[in-house]
């Protein structure tokens, strides 16, 4: 492979970043575990888990997990782009044409993902809004920054203000988000459905997620994140921990105790969904914020015990396929037939274990390979080159 490119892919990796996608492949899979086992788009858990074991498992990701590592992961995908443009710029390799196919690779993985392997995909809105990015890719440090924080805070109080406003004039029985039906259809198609009702079935429950009506609040909620990353990049926060230290502690701390406070609200109140909204969608960014910066202060003297997350997060892309695909082997029909028949502490320990296996895993591949197997394919793509991947000795 040319020297040339072969600098730009593996020259000067920041292992706080993989670290953070490592502890964002983990609480990502914590999150998705409740819909691999269980028709969680449609049930009120506390009532469908009603052991305290349960209600416990599913309280903690609640408030500690819950749309916060999908922000983290947002995050961290903008501020990669940036770095990614910048290390190509400055070898004289043109940006735009990469990225085109780089999101093109992406938007097609993800569409294999959401209707032939599992509903929750989230690889389709990221290569999408990963176009819309490029828009904003020349913006400064600060104005990227600002214009993310901007657009994400201002659109999600209009919805918040929305949502009270709802709950204030419409009756609660009309506003449950449960379908008991639409539960038990799930249970049938996937506990005892052929492959072809799964995959209808697969279908629906990736449309009741992915429509129009839900397009602003998914842009709303994701592109922004985009920004903020793209414009810590360019400010270089990670790049240079130990001056910024005094710095990424102060944001830190005010984003963890924030993003408790609203992680909190549902429970310390009484939860409706105006509340259930600001539950996620402001206190999962900040708690998203707070753990980056806590790993990235964390390691200032080197990664410690949190090295073998760094493992997962270089072939991040393979591991969040991955744990689709031994999810829904062990719990869909055509596997092991397990849907519906684990609970949320018990899928929670399941995670566990399979994440185990992913560090060990991970950790013999990248001794023996620069990229993970989906990795290589899509910087083959992204850079029209095939990458020797395998690591001499």
């Amino acid at each position: 492979m040319d020297r040339q490119v072969r600098t730009v892919l593996e020259k000067d990796r920041i292992i706080s970043l993989d670290i953070m996608r490592g502890f964002a492949i983990l609480g990502i899979f914590l999150v998705n575990m409740l819909s691999f086992h269980s028709p969680y788009l449609y049930i009120d858990p506390f009532e469908w888990w009603d052991s305290p074991a349960d209600k416990g498992a599913f309280a903690f990701i609640d408030i500690f997990v819950q749309a916060s590592f999908y922000p983290l992961f947002s995050m961290l995908f903008g501020y990669g782009l940036v770095i990614l443009r910048e290390r190509a710029m400055a070898k004289g390799l043109g940006f735009g044409g990469m990225a085109a196919r780089r999101f093109s690779l992406l938007l097609l993985i993800g569409i294999i993902h959401a209707f032939l392997i599992w509903h929750g995909d989230i690889l389709i809105n990221y290569a999408i809004f990963g176009f819309i990015f490029l828009l904003f890719v020349k913006m400064s440090g600060k104005n990227m920054l600002l214009t993310g924080i901007l657009l994400y805070i201002i659109p999600n109080l209009l919805f918040v203000l929305l949502l009270f406003a709802t709950v204030l004039f419409v009756p609660p029985e009309d506003l449950s988000i449960y379908d008991q039906e639409e539960a038990l259809a799930s249970l049938q198609a996937y506990q005892n459905g052929s492959f072809s009702e799964i995959a209808s079935q697969r279908i629906q429950d990736w449309s009741s997620v992915n429509n129009l009506a839900s397009l602003p609040i998914m842009l709303a909620s994701i592109f922004p994140l985009f920004l903020i990353g793209g414009g810590a990049a360019k400010l270089r926060w990670l790049e240079e921990p130990v001056k910024n230290r005094a710095f990424l502690m102060k944001i830190m701390l005010i984003s963890l105790a924030a993003g408790l406070l609203f992680k909190l609200l549902p429970y310390i109140t009484v939860s409706n969904l105006g509340l259930d909204y600001m539950q996620d969608i402001f206190g999962g960014p900040l708690l998203a914020i707070a753990y980056g910066l806590g790993i990235a202060v964390m390691i200032n003297n080197g990664p410690g015990f949190l090295l073998p997350l760094s493992y997962v997060g270089k072939m991040s892309l393979s591991n969040y396929l991955f744990q689709s695909i031994i999810s829904t082997f062990i719990f869909y029909s055509y596997g092991l037939g397990f849907y519906g028949k684990v609970s949320a502490f018990w899928g929670t320990l399941l995670v566990m274990v399979i994440f185990t296996f992913q560090i060990i895993i991970s950790r013999f591949w990248i001794a023996r390979y620069y990229y993970g197997p989906v990795e290589w394919l899509w910087r083959s793509f992204t850079y029209l080159k095939v990458p020797n991947w395998k690591r001499k000795g």
